[in-house]
């Protein structure tokens, strides 16, 4: 019998045909990646630590892990914790909802219609680059400064971002399956919705997941309109108190949130386009 340690042929085909981690495109396993990323996390904190039980940095400025684990369970005894975080999630998801009801639509118009795309690019290009904090006063002018006005900065962040990169998204579409639809008689209209959408999908997904990030990145901005609540709020009220253990608890907690998020969207992502993840 021959031996099998040299036989691949035993090996999985997707064992077989994974590549090297270190080659382009490689390829690790489950508990390889859970480990890195472990190590990822684990060495800054590693460093955070030292540093706080050396005494090399004043607590004022860099609290120690340990003051701030402290400082979440008195936030928590507080009982504005699951207030504060129920609160900004809504504030974040209603900026980036309205802007993808806003933004999905317009970007395949913008992408598939030359004169759209000739009138509207260039405003969206310039507009993206305007500061969302430079419109508070604006928007509490026009909209006031109740919650609406919160998600109106949101949606500034977000808005300009993301319709020009769903028109991209969708002008990326190789050219040779419009041009088939196109010869079998395919209508425009036909041709956006059976052909550019499906074909777009993907991407349009991974870019509401890149804006996402956008969305929490505003949050605090949103929260200086005059708001009583949310973690931008509580990071902000804590600034003014030199409150740097409740500051940083704030900052891990959007984090730690975004994060949530982004593994969601990971997770939709492969759920709706397992083809796409696929490696030859």
């Amino acid at each position: 019998m021959k031996p099998m340690q040299n036989d691949l042929s035993a090996l999985p085909k997707r064992v077989r045909n994974r590549r090297s981690p270190w080659a382009v495109h490689g390829e690790l396993d489950g508990r390889a990646r859970l480990l890195l990323a472990c190590v990822g996390f684990g060495v800054p904190f590693a460093l955070w630590l030292l540093i706080s039980l050396e005494g090399w940095a004043d607590p004022v400025f860099l609290p120690p892990p340990w003051q701030v684990a402290a400082q979440v369970l008195d936030w928590y005894r507080e009982g504005d914790l699951t207030t504060d975080i129920l609160v900004s999630i809504s504030r974040v998801l209603g900026g980036f909802l309205l802007s993808a009801a806003i933004a999905l639509p317009l970007g395949v118009v913008i992408a598939t219609c030359a004169p759209v795309r000739a009138l509207l690019e260039p405003l969206t290009e310039f507009s993206r680059y305007l500061p969302a904090v430079a419109f508070i006063p604006l928007i509490m002018l026009w909209v006031g400064i109740e919650e609406s006005a919160k998600i109106t900065v949101i949606w500034v962040g977000v808005f300009f971002q993301m319709v020009l990169m769903i028109a991209e998204d969708v002008i990326r579409v190789p050219a040779a399956p419009v041009e088939a639809a196109r010869t079998m008689g395919a209508t425009n209209e036909e041709i956006i919705r059976h052909v550019l959408i499906p074909a777009a999908r993907p991407a349009m997904l991974t870019t509401l997941r890149s804006t996402m990030c956008l969305a929490w990145t505003y949050l605090v901005v949103a929260e200086l309109v005059a708001a009583n609540s949310g973690l931008g709020f509580s990071i902000l009220k804590a600034q003014r108190f030199l409150q740097t253990d409740r500051i940083f608890t704030g900052i891990l907690l959007i984090g730690l949130i975004g994060l949530l998020t982004d593994q969601a969207f990971r997770w939709l992502h492969r759920r709706c386009f397992p083809w796409y993840h696929l490696r030859g």
